[in-house]
């Protein structure tokens, strides 16, 4: 293979993995019409159109498809040998690319993000902010941050957070209009906030626990979103009872009296939030730097406890 036919299929890859000529092409340092250049020669060479392309958005054709499911894996490996020769001793450099929940986003990434790229000057971190549960394997992600319940197959999973206790909670001038529940069969007269999960479309139930006894309720009420900045302000507003990880704008909403907990004697943990990325992958430097920033060891912390088995 000549090197203008592997930069063409790389730079083809590269657009399906990112669904975007602008996005592939920062990730390759090309310009947009250079790169629109090199995926016109590929289809004439090829004598197939790969690619359909509109005003806002980019995805394969049948032919593109099945080229992307064949190339993606090779250059993967390619990478990876490269990788490796070059040994676990060589300074972290290159796109990291990042998926990860929101939720984890803003409590765990952002509040690390100049730490990481001052110790890590070469290293660009491409992270995509995806409630859904992606392949991250298959799109091209490097490691996925999730909560553990959630995490893929043939994943090496870090724990990153100690585990999350689910609240219910609502308003005090919504409880004071509807009265309080004592128990899960309660809630079938009260207006529930409900999170709709992004990728299945698929309302999630409330999963409750009291000694051994388990219950699963589905509710009925006003408001059904996919993101936190919908769910919370609603439970603020008064607009029912919301059932949710008590994230930091919730402890503070409770702090504060703005809400009130509800249900305490049956809301159980769950799993918290863990890193998780190929058991068939060479780790790069790169993502060995992000994980030790992430669990504090690159400050010399005691680093929280982890898993590293795969799930």
């Amino acid at each position: 293979m000549r090197g203008s036919e592997f930069a063409e299929l790389k730079a083809f890859v590269a657009v399906v993995e990112r669904a975007s000529f602008a996005r592939a092409a920062d990730h390759l340092g090309l310009s947009r019409s250079a790169l629109s250049q090199i995926i016109r020669q590929l289809e004439a060479r090829l004598g197939v159109r790969l690619l359909n392309r509109t005003t806002r958005s980019v995805s394969p054709t049948e032919p593109g498809r099945r080229l992307h499911e064949r190339m993606a894996p090779m250059l993967r490996d390619m990478d990876e040998a490269v990788a490796q020769a070059v040994g676990t001793s060589a300074r972290a450099a290159g796109t990291l690319r990042i998926n990860t929940l929101s939720m984890a986003a803003k409590r765990v990434l952002a509040p690390r993000l100049g730490r990481f790229a001052q110790a890590n000057p070469d290293v660009v971190l491409d992270i995509v902010i995806d409630d859904g549960l992606s392949d991250i394997a298959g799109e091209g992600f490097d490691a996925g941050i999730r909560v553990g319940g959630r995490l893929q197959n043939d994943m090496v999973a870090v724990r990153l957070t100690p585990d999350f206790e689910l609240l219910a909670v609502a308003s005090p001038d919504y409880l004071a209009r509807h009265g309080e529940p004592r128990t899960p069969a309660d809630l079938s007269g009260h207006a529930c906030i409900n999170w709709r999960f992004p990728g299945s479309g698929k309302v999630a139930g409330w999963p409750f626990r009291k000694k051994d006894k388990a219950i699963e309720f589905f509710g009925q009420g006003k408001v059904i979103s996919n993101h936190q900045d919908i769910i919370v302000p609603a439970a603020l507003q008064g607009l029912g009872i919301l059932y949710a990880y008590n994230d930091d704008d919730i402890a503070e909403a409770l702090r504060d009296g703005r809400l009130k907990r509800v249900l305490a004697d049956w809301s159980p943990t769950v799993p918290g939030l863990f890193l998780y990325y190929s058991s068939r992958r060479y780790m790069l430097p790169a993502l060995r730097a992000f994980i030790d920033c992430l669990l504090d060891r690159d400050v010399g912390g005691e680093a929280p406890s982890r898993s590293g088995t795969s799930r």
